[in-house]
């Protein structure tokens, strides 16, 4: 009897443990949306490719050092993919349209065989954008370490965030933790296939970079200063 008393109290304890934690985490949840939603300014899937002016009036507002376009994989080595592309198209309309003066692209070069930031220069490159106007993080392996090495590396303090609007709200966020003041613009342009696996990854995704932040992880690969404020080509690399 006292064997089962124990068990039933444990099995109690085991269910007390876990209702909280997914409390916990549905609430970290609501609160980074929350605490962020209103600072995603546009979506460019209303825009058609061109910016408004009453838009473009008040993103140039914020006199932001950059647009900050964030990776998310490519196809081939030449090829972003449907996500990645609508994120670059978004950022060079917005750079085009004058509302900061920078695009830096930043994402995962870990490896040769998957080196992101190759085919998101190359894309903007081939749409005109000028190679001085263009900067390169080749160690943005999360989220969080490109904020981080916006910050120390680039020498960034206001950035236009571009992105898809379900990952917006944690770029926001630890953009904004990490000293940052960080605006949104959506790059959504369809629905993406694979969507629903990444809303639940992102979840979990949130629920980490919050107790990432909480616990004071600002880590990132290092390296010698490149001001956004200077010429591009010289984070480029070969």
């Amino acid at each position: 009897m006292k064997r089962w008393k124990w068990l039933k109290r444990i099995i109690a304890l085991s269910a007390l443990l876990l209702v909280a934690v997914l409390a916990t985490g549905f609430g970290v949840n609501v609160y980074m949306i929350e605490s962020t939603r209103a600072d995603i300014r546009y979506s460019a899937k209303a825009y058609g490719g061109t910016l408004p002016a009453a838009e473009q009036a008040e993103l140039s507002g914020f006199n932001a050092d950059c647009i900050l376009v964030l990776g998310c994989g490519i196809k081939d080595d030449e090829t972003p993919t449907d996500m990645l592309r609508d994120r670059l198209e978004t950022g060079i309309m917005l750079y085009r349209s004058g509302v900061a003066p920078k695009i830096l692209l930043t994402g995962d070069n870990g490896t040769n065989q998957h080196n992101e930031i190759h085919v998101m220069l190359n894309y903007c490159l081939d749409r005109g954008v000028p190679p001085e106007d263009v900067f390169c993080d080749h160690a943005g392996f999360s989220t969080r370490e490109s904020m981080v090495r916006a910050r120390d590396i680039f020498g960034v303090r206001t950035a236009l965030v571009v992105t898809q609007t379900y990952h917006e709200y944690r770029a926001l966020y630890l953009g904004r933790e990490l000293g940052l003041t960080v605006y949104g613009t959506a790059s959504d342009q369809e629905e993406y296939l694979g969507q629903l696996v990444r809303e639940v990854r992102e979840v979990l995704a949130r629920d980490k970079a919050f107790f990432q932040i909480k616990t004071g992880n600002d880590r990132a690969v290092g390296g010698e200063p490149i001001p956004i404020t200077g010429d591009g080509r010289v984070s480029h690399g070969e």
